[in-house]
């Protein structure tokens, strides 16, 4: 039983700066990624009419990746052409292919975010010879963040919001050519992330870690302890009880014997009546039982069945731990005085004006007769104690 309870404790106690280590990491982590540095960038497209106007376009809040090279870049702006009939945003699919004029030393591809990594996005367009990659948001509530892509080269990678890409896209479908400008423009520092705050959340759920690990240590403890405590009493009111067993009185019934009277009380145990040639155990209260009955009843309440009597006390075999069942007894009063039989000498009480006797716990007691004759029942003992003024009844 122990140790199972210490091997439960200590399995959790040693997860506990598992547990404090991952949560920090976490904050950690979730603070690097909000207080990353970028480098915006300016774009300005430029959009050549039919009828040899232009229309400027300027996108803000675009960011260059964080594995891109941040420089200045020109070129015409392509988008992939459609496949099998179906326009092609996301350049995922192997089959995408971008219609580069002839002549064409620079070219821009756009792509839509979504559907697979940033790094097959641009991988794709670079084996198209694209010399850089736009990617514009898949959601227009959502800003332009820090792209990762990690082994793209040389190849200049931009991420812009969605806001003007659909007039640009407009453009592009109806083959008017667009030229995009991509510039470098400011460096942003990381986000002012207070750091006393983040010391205070990781102090914090420190101290809220040690404060449940002491709890749980001190609970497994008193269990611990609770359980040692019980066994122990346990083992020592077994030791008792087989001690008091060994010194109470045997007997084995004989022919004429008063327990081989009809009128002798059966076993309470097994309500058997007693036989020739049976061994019987005889207790300090007088009671009288069946020695195989007795014993395992004695070895674990250690009580009398009928009365409940601390054999223990009684024999002086007093464990400084209680007994089962066990009913608070005055030993004066074992000593005062205790009839020789349940069924002896009712004469020899008529001369006493001083009956000591023990209770007798027993079920089913009811009310006395009220005709006067005494007619035992079950599950209760009538005795009859003669005085000058009459007879005194008592049912136990």
């Amino acid at each position: 039983m122990i140790p199972k309870w210490t091997s439960l404790c200590w399995n959790w106690l040693s997860s506990v700066p598992v547990l404090v280590l991952f949560n920090c990491c976490v904050l950690l982590a979730s603070a690097d990624n909000n207080s990353q540095v970028y480098y915006t960038a300016l774009i300005n497209v430029t959009v050549s009419n039919p009828d040899r106007s232009t229309t400027l376009l300027r996108i803000d809040r675009g960011r260059y990746g964080q594995d891109s090279p941040k420089v200045d870049v020109r070129g015409l702006l392509l988008a992939p052409l459609p496949i099998n009939g179906v326009a092609d945003r996301l350049g995922c699919d192997p089959r995408t292919r971008f219609q580069v004029p002839p002549n064409t030393k620079q070219w821009i591809a756009l792509l839509q975010r979504g559907n697979c990594t940033f790094r097959e996005k641009i991988l794709r367009a670079a084996s198209h010879n694209a010399s850089a990659v736009v990617i514009y948001n898949n959601m227009s509530s959502e800003d332009a963040v820090t792209m990762t892509h990690q082994g793209t080269g040389d190849v200049v990678a931009v991420m812009i919001t969605e806001s003007k890409v659909k007039e640009i896209l407009n453009y592009l479908e109806r083959n008017i050519s667009v030229m995009i400008a991509i510039a470098v423009g400011a460096r942003v520092p990381p986000k002012n992330f207070s750091r006393g705050s983040l010391v205070f959340v990781s102090i914090s759920f420190i101290v809220l870690m040690i404060i449940s690990s002491a709890w749980l240590i001190f609970y497994f403890i008193q269990k611990i302890r609770y359980t040692i405590v019980r066994d122990r009493n346990q083992r020592r009111l077994g030791d008792a009880a087989k001690k008091a067993v060994g010194k109470l009185t045997t007997k084995t019934v004989k022919k004429g014997d008063k327990e081989t009277d009809p009128d002798f009380d059966h076993c309470a145990v097994c309500i058997e009546s007693y036989k020739q040639n049976d061994v019987v155990r005889i207790l300090p209260c007088k009671h009288v039982f069946h020695k195989a009955c007795v014993d395992p009843w004695l070895s674990d309440h250690c009580t009398c069945p009928m009365c409940k009597l601390n054999i223990l006390k009684a024999l002086g075999i007093v464990p400084n731990v209680p007994c089962t069942d066990n009913v608070a007894f005055d030993m004066e009063r074992l000593t005062r005085g205790q009839p020789g039989s349940r069924r002896s000498g009712l004469g020899d009480l008529s001369n006493d004006h001083s009956v000591s006797l023990e209770p007798l716990r027993t079920s089913g007691m009811s009310q006395l007769p009220q005709d006067g004759e005494l007619t035992p029942r079950a599950g209760e003992i009538n005795i009859a104690v003669t005085r000058q003024n009459g007879i005194e009844e008592n049912t136990f």
